[in-house]
């Protein structure tokens, strides 16, 4: 029987190439058909790949290779016999404990579950999280541990280290040497996802012609409305009433009303989109990602707000795919959580068009000719020059702004 070709599955037709992160078997290890075979990264998320088939692996691609989509990384050999290399670690390697849940650290568990085994992903939200990954169940394919099961095991409370749970008494601390010099800085190689996140941005600016006007709103009917009907929106919807909700609705009217801001070029025509996917900016451990939510314009506030909050989620466990990540048409991000006051948001390739949401600040400013102290928050529009004139951007702007200072305006669509 001749050997089965492994090849790099396509996971978007805006992709074309991807980092091959981790070979979750063996090189000359026997494989089944289904089981995980390799880690695939992209800018957008990472996938992992099962095998074709069953039988041997005979890899062709090292671990941290760039492979395009359709690429060959190696081959199972359903008629072959697994090297002496293989069939030794094997005969070490326990079997898998995929019905185990017992909490108690066996070594055969310590070994599956062990660092050495950890997808890169899964190592950084380890070592972040201080969890001891024999500790974990692991809930992924043959027992693997994902993301979500580590984060879920230090949600939990579960201790992650032995003594901190029973202490034993301290002797004083002996004095610390002196820091070797060579042990001031440290270098690792940037991951894959990282790689093309900063690709990406260096694209965009040589891309487009960026630009970024400014503006600022005042809250306070958005933080009124909120406060006046939260725990009913609660206890309607079962999800929490955000402002990201206000600020899709307003920013839907502007595209509406300004199209060329919810529009991309291509070559050279114009393409204006009659639709409205909204890109939400998720800050994770492996770097931004932006789902989209789908004809937002179609979706109520809870409905917004219950799309933003399953992204969300998805993106925290590392389980958001591809699909959920493609198809924006504008993007908004949120400094403010983080403490940003002002700053130039940089375009998401195509779009051209994105909206900077800052801290909301208490301020001085002029009502009515007094003096009055409103919750402000800066706005950031950077957009594309060469589709859209710095008339449209302003008035775009302006368009969201009003929107959220009389916020039943999003309610009547005027």
């Amino acid at each position: 029987m001749s050997a089965v070709p492994i090849s790099v599955p396509g996971v978007g037709e805006s992709i074309s190439e991807g980092i091959l992160a981790k070979w979750l078997a063996a090189d000359g290890s026997t494989v089944k058909a289904g089981d995980p075979l390799f880690e695939l990264e992209t800018d957008k998320a990472t996938n992992v790949v099962p095998a074709p088939a069953s039988g041997v692996l005979k890899a062709q691609a090292a671990e941290g290779d760039t492979v395009a989509i359709g690429a060959t990384v190696g081959v199972i050999d359903p008629s072959g016999t697994p090297t002496a290399a293989a069939a030794a670690a094997a005969a070490k390697t326990p079997a898998p404990e995929r019905g185990d849940s017992k909490p108690t650290p066996a070594p055969a568990k310590g070994a599956a579950n062990g660092v050495d085994h950890l997808s890169p992903a899964v190592r950084r939200i380890v070592a972040e999280e201080g969890v001891d990954p024999s500790q974990v169940a692991g809930t992924g394919k043959g027992g693997r541990i994902t993301k979500g099961d580590v984060l879920d095991h230090a949600a939990s409370g579960a201790s992650a280290k032995a003594p901190e749970s029973a202490p034993a008494p301290a002797a004083p601390p002996a004095p610390k040497p002196p820091v070797a010099k060579e042990g001031r800085e440290t270098r690792e190689r940037m991951s894959g996802l990282r790689q093309r996140i900063a690709q990406r941005l260096v694209e965009a600016q040589h891309t487009a012609a960026i630009l970024t006007t400014f503006n600022e709103v005042d809250l306070t009917r958005v933080m009124a409305t909120r406060s006046k009907y939260k725990e009913a929106f609660q206890k309607a919807h079962g999800v929490s009433l955000g402002f990201m909700s206000f600020f899709i609705k307003a920013t839907i009217e502007a595209l509406k009303a300004f199209p060329n801001v919810n529009a991309r070029i291509e070559g050279h025509e114009i393409v204006r989109h009659n639709y409205y996917n909204i890109g939400v900016a998720v800050s994770t451990d492996r770097g931004l990602m932006v789902p989209v939510v789908r004809d937002a314009d179609q979706l109520s506030f809870a409905g917004i707000e219950l799309a933003i909050g399953h992204y969300a989620d998805k993106a925290r466990k590392g389980t958001i795919g591809v699909d959920d990540l493609q198809g924006g048409t504008f993007t908004i991000t949120n400094g403010g959580v983080f403490g940003s006051l002002v700053s130039t948001p940089i375009l998401n390739p195509p779009q051209s068009g994105i909206l900077g949401m800052h801290a909301i600040k208490k301020r001085p400013v002029v009502v009515d000719d007094q003096i009055v102290i409103r919750p402000m928050m800066y706005l950031a529009l950077s957009y594309d020059h060469r589709l859209i004139d710095g008339r449209e951007a302003v008035s775009a702007l302006v368009r969201i702004k009003d929107c959220l200072e009389d916020p039943e305006r999003l309610l009547l669509e005027i």
